[in-house]
């Protein structure tokens, strides 16, 4: 019983000796609001231009073309589920870097 004590008190202090580290670092960082706001710009525009682009394109196939289906609403679909998978995986990037700088991944 006596060893695990220590141990246990080794542990607590290496999650607070990291918790403190990743604190200071954010504070080194001095990220600002804008930095935030871009962010949510990045996302936004990632979904926004493959959807206007896939309409754009469909209302062009449509004029051209006739079918018995719209080319608009298909290609509106397709330019929403790529520009979504774009910002899932611009999301998942930043995730990994900011967990690599995380040397546990723990808050």
């Amino acid at each position: 019983m006596k060893e695990e004590k220590p141990n246990k008190n080794r542990s607590f202090e290496k999650v607070v000796g990291d918790k403190e580290e990743r604190k200071l670092q954010a504070q080194r960082e001095n990220k600002s609001v804008w930095s935030g706001l871009g962010l949510f710009g990045m996302i936004g525009w990632s979904i926004a231009v493959p959807t206007i682009l896939g309409a754009a394109l469909g209302i062009w196939l449509d004029k051209t073309s006739k079918e018995d289906f719209s080319w608009t609403l298909s290609l509106l679909v397709a330019g929403l589920m790529l520009g979504c998978l774009i910002a899932w995986s611009w999301i998942q990037k930043e995730n990994k870097e900011i967990h690599k700088k995380n040397k546990d991944g723990n808050e």
